[in-house]
């Protein structure tokens, strides 16, 4: 009983405590707002000047890149590119074509009567190189996203026959067609379906720009300069640069032509079939099915008499014994597209480029008794021998249509700032100088400094001149810019500490340093943003200097190595691998824009008082 009306009581002293306590609650409330509002920290907007000055590498180094650059482009409001493809050949060493050595054809063999003169001859060659591929699956249903009506649903119907993408994909079936083998029966109630060739890859293209259905004239000569991969200019101890400028067919340096003719772009899986058939297999002509299947690429035929003579002849040749010797004796190729009056301009897969030498020779089969060459047959058969392509560089030639980007790049030489940024991955860049111009001291950032104001974000805004283009098609734009340090080609602390990812989307990570291009209310190219929040930050606490940044294209943040170029002023500089890499451009307002609503290019600093 005791111990009852002790628990009782308890309760009825919490119940009140708890009654006060909410009854005066708005009370408790307001006091600690009071308390706190004079305390309150409160985000003010800061908008500093930037200023801008136009630039252009007049030549850049093109070798030692991942891709080379082919064909004709013209920029609205910027110039045209056009590229050409010289490459260095290389072979393996000591080659033997048909079954045996050129010694043991030469010599014989009395007791081996299939050593015979092979009579190696060359039956085809073709110049091949790959196009770029996005083959990129993130619901891995066996429809890449690019054509995947939900890319990231494994169960989306994209050929909308009622089965899902990954069962047609499973099943055999083609996942992009709603009647796969054709015969009139839609999928989902054919009942075979055993003729549809489900081996058939597709691919998407990337890197191709202009008009992909234009036929262009292609050339192939043989190079007679011998590339070597240390510059002989410096005694040999340095690797050898190749530059944009660098022309070896102007100069002279070719040789036989290798292919002069029209071609048009196949960007289809390529597929070969057997050559014979087997006589073992009744039931089925081999020379029906697909023996070898290739990605989409150029593949051209080269002359067949140059390659018997410079390679099947060769066998057993000096010119076989180390790669020097190779490379001495078939110096390379240069390679030149020439589009009529239509652009087209290809970024191509140059690493997996190489030359395919098919050819055939005598066989001798003694069905396992050599020493009784009655019962002998001899046949003709086939191989194919590779050349793979080494050292490589693109020639690029541009020319400035517009006279105003002439004007804007002498000014920026005398220090005055422009009007408007123009940028292209043919050498049209800017540097940008923040706070102050480039003959000025940081007056205005030491008054900053004073302020001790604590930066919460700093962001670098460029608006797209949208008076400058008659259409504004986003596919003519850089899907992305790349602002970094102009003295040493060094990206910014902001870039380095960004490791954000997003696997979804091509050339999106490090998405909060930014540089992506945005789009307006209207759906037109818009702006460009750059989150600079560290380096502003390093630059009022005194930790770096107030230093030139440079903008460029960017064609993706996995090639940032730099080149060596030479700028306008006849300077060099370290020059980053993804702007040679981008062949678009685009033009911005500039700090002397006097036409932009927003007053074009600013830097917007968001900060807290102390």
């Amino acid at each position: 009983m005791y111990s009852l009306r002790m628990f009782i009581n308890r309760v009825t002293v919490l119940l009140s405590i708890s009654l006060v306590i909410i009854s005066c609650d708005k009370d408790y409330h307001a006091v600690g707002s009071e308390l706190l509002l004079g305390t309150a920290l409160h985000t003010k907007t800061y908008v500093a000047p930037i200023y801008s000055y136009q630039n252009k590498v007049n030549y850049y180094q093109t070798d030692g890149l991942p891709l080379a650059q082919l064909g004709k482009l013209e920029l609205p409001g910027l110039g045209t590119s056009e590229a050409s493809i010289t490459a260095k050949l290389v072979a393996s060493a000591n080659p033997t074509f048909g079954n045996y050595s050129q010694q043991r054809e030469n010599e014989g063999d009395n007791e081996d009567p299939a050593v015979i003169d092979e009579k190696e001859t060359v039956s085809g060659v073709f110049l091949e190189i790959p196009f770029f591929n996005n083959t990129n699956d993130q619901d891995g249903d066996g429809v890449i996203d690019a054509l995947d009506i939900d890319p990231l649903d494994r169960d989306s119907d994209t050929d909308g026959d009622g089965l899902t993408d990954y069962n047609e994909t499973v099943a055999n079936l083609n996942p992009l067609s709603d009647d796969s083998d054709g015969d009139g029966i839609l999928d989902d109630v054919d009942l075979d379906n055993k003729t549809y060739e489900y081996e058939n890859q597709v691919y998407e293209i990337d890197s191709v720009y202009g008009n992909r259905q234009a036929p262009f004239g292609l050339k192939v000569y043989e190079l007679k300069y011998y590339l070597s991969q240390y510059d002989p200019a410096a005694d040999f101890e340095k690797e050898s640069k190749f530059f944009s400028n660098t022309d070896f067919y102007e100069r002279g340096f070719y040789g036989e032509t290798l292919h002069n003719d029209s071609y048009q772009l196949n960007l289809e899986e390529l597929r070969f079939n057997y050559t014979e058939d087997n006589p073992e297999t009744e039931d089925v002509d081999e020379r029906q099915t697909v023996a070898v299947r290739l990605t989409p690429r150029i593949r051209v035929p080269l002359d067949k008499d140059f390659f018997q003579k410079k390679i099947l002849d060769k066998e057993g040749d000096a010119v076989f014994s180390n790669s020097d010797s190779f490379s001495q004796h078939l110096r390379g190729l240069i390679i030149q597209a020439d589009p009529s009056n239509e652009d087209l301009y290809m970024l191509l897969d140059i690493a997996n480029a190489l030359i395919r030498i098919e050819y055939t020779y005598d066989h001798v089969d003694t069905n396992s008794t050599p020493t009784n060459t009655a019962d002998d047959v001899k046949s003709q058969r086939s191989k194919t021998f590779i050349l793979n392509f080494g050292l490589h560089f693109s020639t690029i030639k541009t020319d400035n249509i517009n006279s105003r980007v002439d004007q804007e790049i002498a000014a920026g030489e005398l220090l005055k700032p422009s009007e408007n940024i123009y940028l292209s991955g043919n050498g049209l860049f800017s540097t940008l100088r923040l706070f102050e111009k480039e003959s000025e001291e940081d007056q205005l950032l030491n008054m900053l400094r004073e302020n001790q104001w604590l930066i919460n974000e700093a962001n670098v805004v460029l608006y797209i001149n949208q008076d400058q283009y008659s259409s504004l098609e986003k596919s003519q734009f850089p899907d992305r810019l790349y602002l970094y340090k102009y003295k040493t080609g060094f990206p910014l602390s902001d870039f380095s500490i960004d490791n954000t990812e997003n696997v979804s989307l091509k050339n999106r990570d490090k998405y909060i340093y930014g540089g992506i291009l945005e789009l307006d209310d209207a759906d037109r190219p818009y702006r460009y943003k750059f989150r600079i929040t560290d380096h502003i930050n390093r630059l009022i606490k005194k930790d770096s200097t107030n230093i030139s940044l440079a903008l460029v294209p960017s064609n993706g943040f996995s090639s940032l190595n730099f080149k060596r170029a030479q700028t306008a002023g006849e300077q060099f500089i370290n020059y980053p691998a993804t702007a040679v890499l981008n062949p678009k451009g685009v033009i911005l307002h500039g700090s002397e824009s006097q036409n932009h609503p927003e007053g074009g290019l600013k830097l917007e600093i968001f900060y807290t008082e102390q």
